[in-house]
């Protein structure tokens, strides 16, 4: 067996792991990193691209900002349409702030090259990942690669390993408390080779169900409409796909649709879910390993490096210092950000989607919600203000 020391094992080369990975190396802390994916894999992967101005700052400050500046979209206000017509919340007017369409992939990239460039060891399909000893000072993580067994003694052990990973299975049931919405109804997505219709990403509220325009750059789409959660991508072709967009968007946003064959497609299904407390014992949880929020706040990568910069702070408070001060508060700081933003995406959701067992008198209700929104400066403020991202 091969035997590796090192102060912080982290799981999972997603966003997170990376991020924390890059922070503790700036640190002149020492991390071993383990994906159970190969690299091309975590780089397919298509997910959100929205940036609250808080982690745009956070990655130009740790010199990951270069191409972000270069090719991000700043958006300075979302639209939001229902009752056949577009109202724009103007982010700059209300909060002064703005958020930046940059896609995760491209997150991803800048993270991994940051990571090659340090020297530090990667380890990409890592298989049968073991966590040991978490409640004891000397943690170990086993795992297998290649059909050799490795062994990491470590310090601490960082899970940023998503939903299905290894790390919060590794918690004993009775020391953890889980809390789960499940949504009826799942999310159908393309992502094509077209302009976008709108300089903004358009959130429509429409009878036929929730719909998003959105954009990876000036020349890519993402769009989405909501589905059911029996249905199949299979039964959905490009054109039945394109046609449902346009009866859900209003009139000129209809008009201004360019098809074209999907790069890519495929159906999320739609959940709100928290897991407590975040650490247990020298195990640490970040991103959607503890949390996961319904993509229609575009707040899922955001709770993630906003985990990341309270985590990375208190692992180089304990190194620096010697104690554990901040490492014991991790999980109650995390929280509080973490229940806000889960608030926040579960109430857009509502406001957004058609629900089945909707009331004619729950339906007037989020009319006029959704009027308010748009009408009331206070109530436009209060949803930009979450929108673009929580201060610190």
């Amino acid at each position: 067996m091969s035997r590796t020391r090192t102060q912080v094992a982290i799981i999972g080369a997603g966003p997170a792991g990376l991020l924390l990975a890059h922070l503790l190396h700036r640190a002149g802390i020492d991390a071993v990193l383990l994906e159970r994916q190969s690299a091309d894999y975590v780089l397919g992967r298509i997910r959100a691209g929205v940036l609250e101005a808080g982690t745009v700052d956070l990655l130009k400050d740790v010199g990951l900002g270069e191409r972000l500046g270069r090719e991000g979209l700043p958006h300075q206000g979302v639209e939001l349409s229902f009752e056949g017509t577009r109202h724009r919340i103007d982010f700059a007017d209300l909060v002064g702030r703005s958020v930046t369409v940059y896609g995760q992939t491209e997150v991803t990239r800048d993270l991994m090259q940051a990571r090659t460039g340090s020297g530090a060891l990667t380890v990409y399909e890592a298989q049968d990942v073991v966590l040991e000893g978490l409640q004891t000072h000397r943690p170990t993580v086993r795992y297998k690669k290649d059909d050799v067994e490795h062994l990491i003694e470590c310090d601490w052990v960082a899970g940023c390993d998503g939903y299905h990973g290894v790390s919060r299975a590794s918690i004993p049931a009775d020391a953890l408390r889980t809390f789960e919405r499940v949504y009826p109804f799942g999310w159908l997505g393309v992502l094509s080779e077209t302009p976008p219709v709108s300089d903004e990403l358009i959130y429509a509220n429409h009878p036929r169900g929730f719909a998003l325009c959105s954009m990876r750059s000036r020349t890519r789409s993402r769009y989405y409409i909501q589905c059911g959660l029996n249905e199949r991508v299979e039964d959905w072709s490009d054109a039945r796909f394109f046609d449902e967009l346009r009866q859900r968007l209003d009139e000129p946003a209809a008009r201004a649709l360019i098809t074209g064959p999907s790069i890519e497609k495929s159906i999320a299904p739609l959940r709100s879910f928290v897991a407590e407390p975040m650490r247990f014992g020298r195990l640490c949880l970040a991103g959607d390993a503890a949390h996961i929020v319904p993509p229609t706040g575009a707040k899922g990568l955001n709770l993630a490096m906003a985990d990341i910069r309270v985590l990375s702070d208190a692992l180089i408070d304990h190194y620096r210092r010697g104690t554990t001060e901040q490492l014991d508060r991790y999980s109650e700081q995390c929280l509080q950000r973490v229940w806000e933003v889960v608030r926040f995406s579960w109430w857009f959701t509502m406001l957004m989607h058609q629900f089945p067992d909707t009331d004619p008198f729950s339906r007037k209700i989020h009319d006029a919600e959704l009027r308010r929104l748009v009408h009331s400066r206070a109530a436009a403020t209060a949803f930009a203000q979450s929108y673009v991202g929580m201060t610190d």
